[in-house]
């Protein structure tokens, strides 16, 4: 097999420049970009599901660590570097022209799959609620290994008291393990951005019985769109909770972020089990 051109050649060729709309920063380190794919564990023979894949650094990585890649790129003038990439690699990387936010990834073949990306970061959030949030329980992916500016990957696995804590990190945490598992300096990228960047790694766990998605997602948007209010403001509006935080004991003077999430499943089971 002969050897692959240097990612910058590649990127100079086909006129790649990170294209700022498209929420775009490039990593061209290998040896980092080999950590990342080793992150999600052994991927030889597995189905990696990655987003914004770019000139395709990542995905080398991912198919030197003997995955299947099904990656999603929106950008045409990426697809044309890609479409070299997978000459080299046979039959392991299927490309997906696309909006990744209107894909069905199931129907893309990705059932069963890691997800590993160094996302856009103008989606990265909305995709990361988006994969927790999914109804059926274990999901569709394996586990998530996803690269984000730094201030939400604190967000993500962040716990009572933090500054950070929030909606999102009871999404993260409420049925799943959540880490930071790379912190990645601004200098990597290309062009670098203006703030640090973090590995995230998610790996689902047992869902809390009697506890629904849509549920336990209304109250944590109830409770921390309004955080500076006490629980009995924020969530007056969410039918049965005022009720339920009186039967679980929780004072209702308390803000949003002092509870822990075992709190919030507490919360949410108690109101789906009124709701019937």
């Amino acid at each position: 097999m002969t050897a692959l051109p240097p990612l910058r050649d590649v990127i100079a060729r086909h006129g790649l420049r990170a294209n700022k709309a498209l929420g775009q920063n490039f990593l061209l380190d290998g040896q980092l970009l080999a950590r990342i794919a080793a992150i999600p564990g052994d991927l030889d023979g597995a189905t990696v599901y990655e987003v914004g894949p770019g000139p395709g650094g990542l995905t080398r990585a991912l198919l030197a660590a003997g995955a299947r890649v099904i990656a999603v790129e929106r950008d045409d003038r990426c697809i044309a570097a890609l479409t070299e990439l997978s000459a080299h690699f046979a039959g392991r990387l299927e490309l997906v022209s696309g909006d990744a936010m209107a894909i069905d990834e199931p129907e893309a073949g990705a059932e069963g799959a890691h997800i590993v990306a160094n996302l856009p970061y103008n989606i990265g959030t909305a995709l990361l609620v988006r994969w927790l949030t999914v109804a059926d329980w274990p999901p569709w992916w394996r586990s998530l290994t996803l690269m984000f500016q730094e201030e939400v990957a604190r967000r993500i696995v962040a716990g009572p008291g933090d500054a950070a804590y929030g909606r999102l990190s009871i999404l993260a945490q409420w049925r799943s393990a959540a880490e930071i598992a790379l912190k990645v300096h601004r200098s990597a990228f290309v062009p670098p951005p203006k703030v640090m960047s973090a590995v995230v790694h998610i790996v689902p766990e047992t869902a809390p019985a009697g506890v629904s998605v849509d549920t336990i997602g209304a109250v944590t948007q109830a409770a921390f769109g309004q955080r500076r209010k006490m629980l009995r403001q924020s969530l007056k509006n969410v039918p049965h909770a005022l009720q339920s935080l009186e039967e679980l004991g929780i004072d209702e003077t308390r803000r949003a972020e002092t509870l822990e999430v075992a709190d919030y499943v507490a919360l949410a089971r108690a109101i789906d089990a009124v709701r019937g």
